[in-house]
């Protein structure tokens, strides 16, 4: 493949990428002297097609522009004299995924107008989100088991990437490239299965009246890196358990009610024997020797 012939920034000299230590020491000459330190160690933090970029040192004296470009477009600036070691490119690359680009960070002096011959700047790798994104956390949006079927949904992940003017999902960009794999066991053992769709839904035969456990993963087969994603949270089906729980819900607070109404009944009735032996023995006649 042809590297790309990115465009140039002009009146800039390129300087040595230091090491860590000599740009730590750089660093603090360069702020001693007046002088913008050279941003290193610049690195992509993507995920699910949100891009940021971030790099080193803090700044001392001086204050960051960050610029992207692909190989067929001119720079263009994004975060103009900055104090952050961060920039946030998602906007910039959402439109067009599956281009390669590259951005720079330029040091600058803070009243420095415009890119000033003693400028310094430094080149981040080249970048292509579709091929390079982390693949975020899936979630299991509903899962349902009837008798030896466990049917499982996956939720559609919504990305910051657009197509004329609409938010994509990670199915949209990827269509059939875009597969989970499922990994379920019975409840009461540890012993995995795996089951594998190009969609968002799996429906597995599984063994009758018995719970099972399960989380999904993202893969996409065809990248070299970066092929699957974290795992999803596991969840566990507990259907007949939780009817049980609810049925001991309705029948516990009737069962009291029903223990209060006899308790109730029988004192009454107690009260009424009592009352009854107390008037007899008032109404019997007295015997006189």
């Amino acid at each position: 493949m042809t590297t790309p012939a990115w465009p140039p920034l002009p009146h800039l000299e390129i300087a040595v990428v230091p090491t860590l230590l000599l740009g730590w020491v750089l660093v603090q000459v360069a702020g001693a002297e007046g002088i913008p330190v050279k941003p290193y160690n610049l690195t992509w933090k993507s995920t699910n097609f949100k891009t940021i970029l971030e790099w080193e040192p803090k700044p001392i004296n001086n204050v960051y522009t960050v610029q992207i470009s692909t190989a067929l477009e001119d720079w263009k600036s994004i975060c103009f004299s900055i104090t952050a070691t961060e920039c946030d490119l998602t906007s910039e690359m959402a439109p067009n995924v599956q281009q390669t680009y590259l951005a720079r960070v330029i040091s600058l002096l803070p009243n420095s107008t415009g890119f000033l011959e003693d400028a310094v700047y430094s080149n981040s790798p080249e970048f292509t989100p579709y091929q390079e994104t982390n693949l975020g956390q899936p979630k299991i949006e509903s899962f349902k088991l009837v008798g030896t079927k466990l049917n499982v949904t996956v939720r559609d992940t919504q990305t910051l990437a657009r197509s004329n003017g609409t938010f994509l999902s990670l199915r949209d960009i990827f269509g059939k490239n875009l597969q989970y794999m499922l990994y379920y066991w019975r409840s009461s053992t540890t012993g995995k299965k795996t089951a594998m769709t190009n969609t968002n839904e799996f429906l597995i035969d599984v063994d009758k009246g018995q719970d099972y456990c399960f989380f999904v993963q993202a893969v996409i087969p065809s990248r070299k890196d970066n092929k699957k994603s974290p795992e999803s949270i596991t969840v566990c089906t507990r259907q007949e358990k939780g009817k049980f729980r609810e049925m001991l819900f309705i029948v516990v607070p009737v069962i009291l009610v029903i223990i209060v109404v006899i308790a109730l009944f029988l004192l009454v009735c107690k009260c009424r024997k009592a009352k009854a032996r107390q008037s007899g023995k008032e109404g019997s006649p007295v015997n006189i020797a």
